[in-house]
């Protein structure tokens, strides 16, 4: 089952955690939050895990559209878009697919809303240098 919009790319993790935010940007997405999951097991569990970021990301007008649309589709949002560094330690990043999440309350407006941040997220992703 594919639940996001994958994109292998050519460079290196710290490469993508400075394009990503830029990709995203042209689409209306900035930020909010920013979880070093390698640092966090680090210090909460002590395992050694590949460097891996999970960026929430949030186009506000969108955002607004849907929580007047569902109050409760804030649980869906911001939209994840995480960035790792793969076997070859080359950067792979995946953004949510929003038709998986908000699509599947059954509500046709919430469902247009998903389609259009589909498409937004996936033109952020294709400007990445793959």
């Amino acid at each position: 089952m594919t639940y996001g919009i994958r994109r292998e790319l050519q460079g290196t993790y710290d490469e993508a955690l400075t394009q990503v935010p830029e990709a995203l940007k042209t689409e209306g997405f900035g930020i909010l939050s920013e979880i070093d999951i390698q640092s966090t097991l680090k210090q909460k569990l002590g395992i050694d895990f590949r460097r891996y970021t999970i960026l929430g990301a949030c186009n506000p007008p969108l955002a607004h559209e849907a929580l007047t649309t569902e109050i409760e589709i804030g649980l869906m949002l911001p939209c994840n878009v995480i960035v790792y560094e793969g076997d070859d330690k080359r950067a792979v990043v995946v953004a949510i697919d929003p038709t998986m999440t908000m699509a599947a309350t059954g509500d046709a407006k919430l469902t247009e809303l998903a389609n259009a941040v589909k498409e937004k997220l996936t033109s952020a992703l294709d400007l990445l240098q793959q």
